[in-house]
Parts: structure tokens; C-alpha cells; sequence
């Protein structure tokens, strides 16, 4: 890719005899995007960071930066700067100095030093703040001057290890956006890694969902949540109803006992296979009216939406997300388009799905 200022060139990390945290791994990384590593704990997302800010060494395959292998560049050498978790501040330096640390360490002249200071406060909205001391911010504020030390630098990426799980959940989603706006106005590469699908997808030009040290699917927000590669993927990403059935032939399924046309193709005739349905795709409706009929077990109201969980003759559960009210008890219908029906393949890999994609069209441009 012309474009790519990182690459990963099957990568695998392995502790002595244990399992491989990445198993083989390659991916590139655009220039000038906001990237996400996105999986559950353990699944190896930070080994990325830490692969590609130059903190451990890749046992097997080749990192790539900017066109140039990287494996073993030293961390100091590399156009990257890291936003860790704790934010690793100074707490005996104040708001100035902990920006001015690398530029010193540098060895810049005082007055260049100032004016990079200033501007990098500028860019996090800490004007002002200088003199202030670290034990005297908020976690927010903290925030902002661990990633004002990271851009007054100018680094070619920034990396994010989960920056923002120690903030409440208010603060937590003003600073997603004030991340997101900080990255559009620097137009440098943001690497950031989380645990928190709705982070993940709010703030992403691009996600790579990761597990069990490999990427099962990568691809923009919408592609992710729309087209789940399988099943962990569907499940990670959002809440699901996932049944199994079969792909009788292109455009049409068979699940809990009936047919119901999709807008699916490219499978094997009566090919096994899984279905998803996101629960905001389900509408409440009549028993006569719903291709689904199902009675509601219980309810919770969200704010915006009544969650309510459900289940057919079959005792599949239903998850609805819905403005409507149900009644616990109740028989009710559930309605849904055929593009609500999304059909997964078992143990298809990114690659295979890509491909069937590609393959499949009803000749009209349209299909999966």
C-alpha cells in the first residue's frame, strides 16, 4: 500500500513454551487514519502497541515503518509516541515541564522549547495550566497533558493504551470526542486500543477485532457492524441474535423452522450456517403480522429504548431493542427486512469472505 506507514509482515510473539500472544499477524496501517485495536483482555492488542513503539521484539516476521524494517530499532529512535493507560505523568514536574520532558531530554534550545510547549497546550486546551501542578488536575486534565507530551514531539504516530478507562463514564465520552477532533486537526496516525466496542466504533476510521492473538476481521465501523465476519465478531461488536440454520440458495435462509428471504449469496445449496439479527433490526408488530412469533420474558428500560428479551417455541432467545413497550408475558410478533438478515459462514477467514464478496453479485450490483 502506497500509503501505509506501518506494516506488519506475519508477526508472531511467543513467551518461551506458552501459546503465542500474535499468531501471525499482518495488517497495514494508513497514514494520517484513527486506528483501533479492539478485543477483550488478553487477546493481544497491546503487544501490537508495544510491538510498534519498539518496547518488546517480534519473534518471528517483520514490522515495517515507513517502507523500512523496524524490528530492531530502539523505542528511542522511532517517530512514535505513547498515551499509556496511568498516563505515567511526573507528579514532582509540573503541567510545563512533563510536556518539555523529551524536548529537554533533546537538548532544544529554552526558547524553542517554550513556544513547542505552548503550542502543544494549545492544541489540549490547557492554556494557562503551566505552573499547574499534576496532584492539582483532573483525571481529564491529566489526560490532556500525557497526550500534549506526546504531540510536542511530532511523532508520526500516537499509540493509546485504553486511555480513557479510568475516566467516569461522562468525561469518558467527551474526551472520544475531543481525541477524535485533536486527531482530525493534527492529521497524524492515532493507533488507539480498547476493550469497549461502543469506543471502538464512535471513534474509528478503521478497527481491527482481535482474539486469541490473531485480527478475525478488520475494517471501517460500519462494514464491522454490518457485516460481521462470525460469530465472536457479532457477539463483540454490539449485541446480536445469533441463530443456526441454512442457506437453501442465494437469497434465501432457513432458520427456527421457516424461510425467509436475504440479501445474502455466494454459499453452497443447503450450506449449514449462522444467522445474525441486530436487536434494533427487530420491530414489534402483531402475532399475525411478525415472520417471528415469540413470548417477552422480560424488560429494562434504557432511555432511549425498552431492552426486551424473548423467546420462540424453539427457546431461541430474541433480544429487541424497541421505543415500544411490550408487556413480560405476553405473545408478541417480531417484523423484519430482509436486509436485517446478516448470513455468516462457519470458520470463513477475512480473506475467503473478501473474496466471496467480490464473487457474488445478483446482477444488479447489489448482494453481500
Amino acid at each position: 500500500m502506497a500509503n501505509a506507514i506501518i506494516e506488519f509482515k506475519s508477526v508472531t510473539k511467543q513467551y518461551d513454551n506458552d501459546p503465542p500472544v500474535l499468531d501471525d499477524v499482518s495488517f497495514e496501517i494508513e497514514r494520517g487514519k484513527f486506528y483501533t485495536l479492539l478485543g477483550p483482555s488478553g487477546c493481544g492488542k497491546t503487544t501490537i502497541l508495544r510491538l510498534i513503539a519498539g518496547f518488546t521484539e517480534a519473534s518471528d516476521g517483520e514490522i515495517y515503518f515507513n517502507n523500512k524494517i523496524t524490528n530492531h530499532v530502539p523505542a528511542n529512535k522511532r517517530q512514535v509516541n505513547t498515551v499509556f493507560q496511568d498516563y505515567a505523568l511526573f507528579p514532582h514536574l509540573n503541567v510545563f515541564e512533563n510536556v518539555a520532558f523529551g524536548l529537554r531530554i533533546k537538548k532544544m534550545k529554552n526558547a524553542e522549547i517554550e513556544q513547542k510547549v505552548k503550542e502543544a497546550l494549545s492544541f489540549v486546551n490547557l492554556e494557562g495550566y503551566e505552573n499547574r501542578e499534576i496532584r492539582e488536575m483532573s483525571g481529564g486534565q491529566r489526560q490532556r497533558v500525557a497526550i500534549a507530551r506526546a504531540i510536542v514531539n511530532e511523532p508520526e504516530v500516537i499509540l493509546l493504551d485504553e486511555p480513557l478507562s479510568a475516566l467516569d463514564l461522562k468525561l469518558r465520552t467527551e474526551m472520544q470526542y475531543e481525541l477524535r477532533e485533536l486527531q482530525r486537526r493534527l492529521g497524524i496516525t492515532f493507533i488507539f486500543v480498547t476493550h469497549d466496542q461502543e469506543e471502538a466504533l464512535a471513534m474509528s476510521d478503521e478497527i481491527f477485532v482481535i482474539n486469541k492473538g490473531k485480527i478475525q476481521q478488520s475494517g471501517t465501523p460500519t462494514d464491522i457492524y454490518d457485516e460481521p465476519i462470525n460469530r465472536f465478531v457479532a457477539d463483540f461488536i454490539g449485541e446480536s441474535n445469533i441463530v443456526t440454520g441454512k442457506m437453501v440458495q442465494d437469497q434465501l435462509v432457513e432458520m427456527v423452522g421457516k424461510r425467509f428471504e436475504c440479501v445474502d449469496g455466494g454459499f453452497q445449496s443447503n450450506e449449514p450456517v449462522e444467522i445474525v439479527i441486530r436487536p434494533e433490526d427487530l420491530e414489534i408488530t402483531t402475532v399475525e403480522r411478525g415472520k417471528l412469533q415469540v413470548k417477552v420474558d422480560s424488560q429494562l428500560f434504557r432511555g432511549v429504548h425498552y431492552e426486551i428479551s424473548s423467546y420462540d417455541q424453539d427457546g431461541n432467545e430474541w433480544l429487541v431493542h424497541s421505543t415500544k413497550k411490550a408487556v413480560v408475558g405476553e405473545e408478541i410478533g417480531l417484523y423484519f427486512d430482509p436486509e436485517a438478515i446478516h448470513v455468516m459462514r462457519f470458520n470463513e477467514t477475512e480473506e475467503e469472505f473478501d473474496k466471496r464478496l467480490e464473487a457474488y453479485t445478483d446482477g444488479s450490483g447489489h448482494g453481500k
